[in-house]
């Protein structure tokens, strides 16, 4: 990777690294030994390129686009661009990383506010805020309806990640009982807030008086609350989205509203933003709105500035632990040496994330002589195995700070010898706390030239390339299994692209994995799981 150099040594004239603030903020104190911080709130683009090549790092909000055009006219010196806040559409990311800039945010700051908001329509929901107001101002004074107390309730949260934890902890101020639903997340944190733990969406749907998201919009939560999710809730129970348009299904929340089965609903996205004057939502009864106002908050903001001068000013000296957005590209060395095998660490996080999520112990071993120090390939595979399951995306900077945020014990063992392999990677994750039953998944992988391929799935011998949907089945050793579940498929109309078996001894438990052209749905994988011939089942997309 390429590294940031830290500042200049004592035995060398201290120069000032220097650091651009080109949009309006609050960044908090400004004069810091070492660096110089020129703050000009909403400097127009012309006097921004002309003033940027005298600069090592550049922080903006959202109005300032940092395009091509920009970075170009940066020109060597510029080393970190910071911005304020989470998105970071504003930013050409995938030029920066060309050109060897971190990018940095800061997603935390708002964290709070966010949380709160969420509570706010929580509670404004429960009351018929939005219901009176806007029966008040129509000069009708109805006192009749009548809210819900939030006391006693049950709270279901779908995503138990810092603006989660937040929430729940709220909600157990308002004495209100809190369920979560987040398989990415382990035990111990769930008992660390005195939050039960569902083991299913279905098992928190069945249970809780109201539901709040606080997950990542990605391909596996968009739509995950859909019409038959909100029909599983309680008749009278609350919805509430502050988190992302889209993991609400927006038509399917209306239907609830309209149908009388939801009490009544709050959300602050929308799926596509500003809404349009037809919006379904503005229509829908009992439905409190806001224009995404999660991070607007006073404090929020101030926080957000003096957040990002800090992270920029710590990645200037070299520590870019914190609000990496990108990775810069490795150095071209050690890409030619480990580039195969930084795909296979990903890939092999990216299956065990989906065959034992939420664990707790992340082990890694490298067998054989690696052309290089294999230390980035465990970065590697933290990325796989954390994607899609942190509200920050990760990568080969913050991998390590995610994982040890979400509580994973990272191990890492070197073994000379590799007996079937030149080379081999051995991953092992565990999840279950002491007393309890502990779940484990192994799987392990070699490069040939620059390909990643899969070798070991669990205690089994396998060999296919890690692409695309691959369905892992154990059976028993007896002819017959691969066939059936091969006309299954076909009835299906799913084509098999590749095929890999693998067993323990003769006559024992055996293993095959295939190679999907398209996926499955839940119910065509667990009908694979009831053939008669197949003992257990997995679908992983890689």
């Amino acid at each position: 990777m390429t590294a940031l150099a830290p500042a200049q040594s004592d035995q060398t004239p201290q120069v000032p690294l220097r650091v651009l603030i080109c949009d309006e903020m609050n960044p908090g104190e400004l004069q810091h030994e070492g660096f110089e911080i020129d703050y000009q709130g909403n400097m127009d683009r012309a006097e921004t390129l002309r003033r940027l090549p005298d600069y090592d790092a550049l922080i903006t909000r959202s109005r300032t686009k940092v395009d091509r055009e920009l970075i170009d006219a940066a020109g060597p010196r510029l080393r970190v661009i910071g911005r304020g806040g989470v998105g970071v559409d504003n930013i050409d990311l995938e030029y920066a990383s060309l050109r060897g800039l971190l990018v940095l945010n800061a997603p935390e700051s708002n964290n709070v506010s966010a949380a709160e908001l969420a509570v706010m329509h929580l509670m404004a929901a429960a009351r018929g805020l939005t219901r009176s107001d806007r029966k008040t101002r129509a000069g009708e004074w109805d006192r009749k309806f009548l809210g819900l107390e939030l006391k006693d309730k049950t709270l279901g949260i779908v995503g138990l990640g810092r603006i989660g934890s937040i929430v729940a902890d709220r909600a157990q101020g308002l004495r209100m009982k809190v369920v979560a639903f987040d398989p990415y997340v382990p035990q111990n944190k769930f008992e660390r807030l005195g939050v039960e733990r569902a083991e299913t969406l279905d098992d928190l749907l069945a249970r809780v008086d109201a539901l709040t998201v606080h997950t990542p919009l990605t391909e596996e939560t968009q739509g995950m609350i859909g019409a038959a999710q909100l029909a599983a809730l309680r008749s009278g129970a609350i919805v509430v989205n502050a988190a992302r348009g889209g993991i609400v299904e927006e038509g399917a929340l209306v239907e609830a509203l309209s149908s009388g089965h939801l009490f009544a609903a709050g959300v602050d996205v929308f799926v596509d933003e500003p809404p349009t004057s037809d919006h379904i939502f503005l229509g829908a009864p009992n439905l409190g709105i806001t224009a995404h106002l999660g991070a607007n908050t006073v404090e929020a903001q101030e926080r957000v500035g003096a957040e990002i001068v800090s992270r920029v000013l710590a990645a200037l000296q070299g520590d870019v632990s914190k609000g990496a957005v990108n990775a810069p590209a490795l150095d071209a060395k050690t890409l030619e040496a480990l580039g195969g095998y930084l795909q296979l660490g990903e890939k092999l996080g990216r299956i065990l994330t989906q065959l034992l999520p939420g664990a707790h112990d992340v082990e890694v071993t490298f067998r054989g002589e690696f052309p290089a120090d294999p230390a980035p390939v465990v970065t590697a595979t933290l990325v796989g195995y954390l994607s899609g399951s942190t509200e920050d995306t990760p990568n080969m900077i913050n991998a390590r700070a995610l994982a040890k945020e979400r509580g994973l014990n990272l191990t890492v063992r070197q073994e000379q010898d590799s007996p079937d392999y030149q080379t081999e990677v051995i991953v092992t994750v565990r999840r279950g706390m002491p007393g309890e039953k502990q779940r484990t998944r192994t799987v392990g992988g070699t490069v040939f030239g620059r390909s990643p391929r899969l070798t070991r799935l669990r205690d089994y011998r396998v060999e296919l390339e890690p692409e695309g949907h691959i369905l892992i089945a154990s059976n028993e050793d007896k002819p017959g299994a691969v066939a059936k579940l091969s006309n299954l498929l076909g009835t299906w109309g799913i084509n098999i692209a590749g095929m890999a078996l693998g067993r323990a001894a003769k006559g024992g438990q055996a293993l095959f994995t295939l190679t999907l052209d398209d996926g499955l749905s839940a119910e065509q994988l667990q009908a694979i799981r009831d053939l008669d011939v197949i003992d257990s089942a997995f679908l992983v997309r890689v």
